[in-house]
């Protein structure tokens, strides 16, 4: 089993950037898969980017392409988003999951989540 806890969350003007932290606890976090969701209000939950085992293999969606990167550091349990060149329509809270598909894109394939953390970017 996994525990997952994000931080990095807050307050940010647009263009601005944060980075998000996602520790994980468990000896077996380099065999999982690790992805970022996001939810807005009124909203479903949305896919973010993922990233495989090793972190050599990354995928994003369209809306975040060319300004988030997603990172792994599998000696510190812990991954990373860094988002760059904010918009308001990022104002979301992010979660940070791990399952065990290849690069999944789909909540419903990831196992564990974090609480999640607020991200909000003002105009």
């Amino acid at each position: 089993q996994v525990q997952l806890v994000e931080s990095g969350g807050g307050l940010v003007q647009a263009g601005g950037s944060l980075r998000l932290s996602c520790a994980a606890s468990g000896r077996t976090f380099s065999s999982y898969t690790m992805g970022w969701f996001r939810q807005a209000p009124g909203k479903g939950r949305e896919f973010v980017a993922t990233i495989t085992t090793s972190g050599r293999s990354t995928y994003y969606a369209d809306s975040v392409k060319g300004r988030f990167t997603i990172s792994r550091d599998n000696a510190k349990n812990t991954e990373y988003l860094q988002m760059s060149s904010l918009k308001p329509e990022d104002t979301a809270v992010y979660y940070c999951a791990a399952g065990t598909w290849l690069l999944a894109t789909t909540a419903a394939h990831y196992d564990y989540w974090g609480q999640g953390t607020q991200v909000t970017v003002s105009s």
